[in-house]
């Protein structure tokens, strides 16, 4: 968000059309051509007053000059100012590192941005926006979590929303000082990952479920919300009927709208993305559906709203957006949030796709109302993502064999920074690797196949990885993957997958591994190559509940028992 340069830009053009008008003003008073006799240019130059004027302007210009300078000056300095305001923390914090998301034939890279909503209220600001006071000042939950993908040829956009009751497996997070969170034993409540070191553990949570690189992301709290509501001018949304977001516990956000339309900003804005109780069955996928309406409206508003060409209204949303937000490293200047901000603009609201994790209610004990992943079609979801597939079902984001890439749509400066290796691979002969047995699948529902490991080993020796060898460590995964310890060792293991056809996906960095190592999943339990995986889908399944950003007719059922 190059805002404060283009503020700077803007004061440096009105100061140059002052100089120019000064010019043409003096221009009134224009010396003879050159032409003509010597004596009549003489007589010219005896003008009276010729030479105060002269003074006159080169003063004017020499002021002018150090307003421009001033101007520049005052500009540079914003821009520093908005730099440090900037804060961030670390991207990942889990074992399992990704590399960032991989451009495609073209030279074109898909982006991956973890949006997450904190309901932190750890300052005056943010208590007093409501919320329980036995919350105030305690370890904040990520109570909003959206995966938004860009695709790589800038055509569309794809955001995929994880109810905040979701039970998750969380991993082992470690924070920058060293504070280890070990691996739960058990489900946890997906919001929870925000309180095991930080954005940093919910990313690598996320990461794990989905096997989605994920190059940055965006936390907000409450007041920067508010705040950001306020510098947009309003957000239109919908009720089917007159809604108050209250019950008779007291428990509910306090959002009161009359049925139909209203434009909402501030503390309402708020209230609407936190209503639960009201909207739809009173759970939390209600409130998720609303917050999709919300941002898809937000969306169309940035695109229609004259006023954001205001400069000081730009200027007002970029010091709200940037003192409301946490980001990671990779995002730490001004210059890098405007270059991404500039990708995000290129999709056309019609090609923006909100949709929710695949879910079913937890069958599991003392998990009431609570949720997982659905088996299979959240999958799904997560898979069109991975292979850049858009979810409105109006083609891939990778453009058709013979396409030209769409101009501008080659990786920017907000590109992950985790880039993979492009150093050559070494000849298989020389690649140590190191084979695991991992057929059991992670839900350890098929028994693991004896010496699965051996006999694969000795089919990469067979393909010249002479340095191929069994390991007696197992491990469990759907699918086969191929991890490695650095960055160095990135080009043989992809050089292995390539040998192996497996998809560049299946190749991810790890602190977890000693070097190259192939985990044999559940896809491969017998034969010379793991099971290849059936179709992808082609559009996001009905219970992604879709809803595409151009639809303006989207309006949220109301909860019997809250309309007045």
């Amino acid at each position: 968000m190059r805002h404060s340069s283009v503020r700077g830009e803007g004061a440096t053009a009105r100061t140059t059309e002052e100089i120019s008008d000064g010019g043409a003003d003096a221009s009134a008073t224009v010396p003879p051509p050159r032409g003509g006799s010597r004596a009549a240019r003489r007589a010219a130059g005896r003008r009276p007053g010729r030479r105060g004027r002269r003074r006159v302007l080169r003063w004017v210009a020499s002021v002018l000059s150090l307003l421009i300078l001033g101007t520049a000056a005052a500009g540079y300095l914003y821009y520093r100012h908005l730099n440090g305001s900037i804060q961030t923390d670390e991207l990942n914090l889990g074992e399992t590192k990704l590399g960032g998301s991989k451009p495609n034939a073209f030279g074109q890279t898909p982006l991956n941005i973890l949006l997450i909503g904190s309901d932190a209220r750890d300052d005056e600001a943010n208590q007093s926006l409501g919320g329980g006071r036995d919350t105030f000042g305690g370890p904040p939950l990520a109570d909003v979590q959206m995966l938004l993908h860009l695709s790589a040829d800038r055509s569309n956009m794809s955001v995929v929303s994880m109810p905040r009751d979701t039970m998750l497996m969380m991993p082992k997070c470690t924070e920058p000082g060293g504070k280890v969170h070990p691996a739960s034993k058990g489900l946890v409540q997906t919001n929870e990952s925000l309180q095991r070191g930080g954005p940093g553990c919910t990313v690598a949570a996320w990461q794990e479920l989905t096997k989605i690189p994920i190059d940055h992301f965006m936390m907000i709290d409450f007041k920067g919300v508010v705040s950001m509501a306020d510098a947009i001018g309003g957000v239109p949304v919908c009720v089917e009927e007159n809604v108050h977001s209250r019950n008779r516990e007291g428990k509910g956000s306090g959002l009161k709208l009359p049925k139909g339309t209203s434009v909402i900003q501030g503390e309402t804005a708020l209230q609407w993305l936190r209503t639960r109780y009201g909207f739809e069955d009173g759970t939390d996928i209600g409130r998720t559906h609303a917050q999709h309406q919300y941002m898809t409206s937000m969306a169309r508003e940035f695109r229609k709203n004259a006023k954001l060409t205001n400069p000081v209204k730009l200027n007002s949303l970029a010091q709200a957006a940037i003192q409301a937000m946490v980001v990671d490293n990779g995002l730490n200047k001004i210059d890098k949030l405007y270059d991404l901000s500039m990708e995000l603009k290129k999709v056309p609201p019609g090609r923006i796709t909100m949709t929710t994790m695949p879910w079913v209610y937890s069958n599991k004990p003392g998990l009431d109302g609570r949720v997982e992943p659905m088996a299979g079609e959240a999958e799904a979801v997560f898979r069109m993502v991975r292979e850049d597939i858009a979810l409105d079902g109006k083609g891939s984001g990778t453009p058709a064999d013979g396409a030209s890439p769409s101009p501008g749509a080659s990786a920017s400066a907000a590109a992950p920074s985790t880039a993979p290796s492009t150093a050559p691979a070494a000849a298989p002969a020389k690649i140590a690797v190191s084979v695991r047995n991992a057929t059991s699948g992670t839900n350890g529902t098929e028994a693991r196949v004896k010496n699965r490991a051996n006999d694969v080993a000795a089919l990469l020796v067979g393909k010249g990885f002479a340095k191929a060898t069994a390991e007696n460590q197992t491990g469990a995964e759907d699918t086969t993957v191929i991890r490695f310890a650095t960055d160095a060792q990135a080009a043989d293991a992809g050089a292995l997958a390539t040998a192996l056809g497996l998809p560049a996906a299946s190749v991810q960095k790890s602190e977890d591994v000693p070097g190259i190592t192939l985990f044999v999943g559940k896809d491969w339990r017998t034969g010379n190559a793991p099971t290849p995986p059936p179709p992808a889908p082609t559009v996001a399944p009905t219970s992604a509940h879709a809803l595409n950003g151009d639809n303006e007719g989207a309006c949220m059922p109301i909860q019997p028992g809250f309309t007045w």
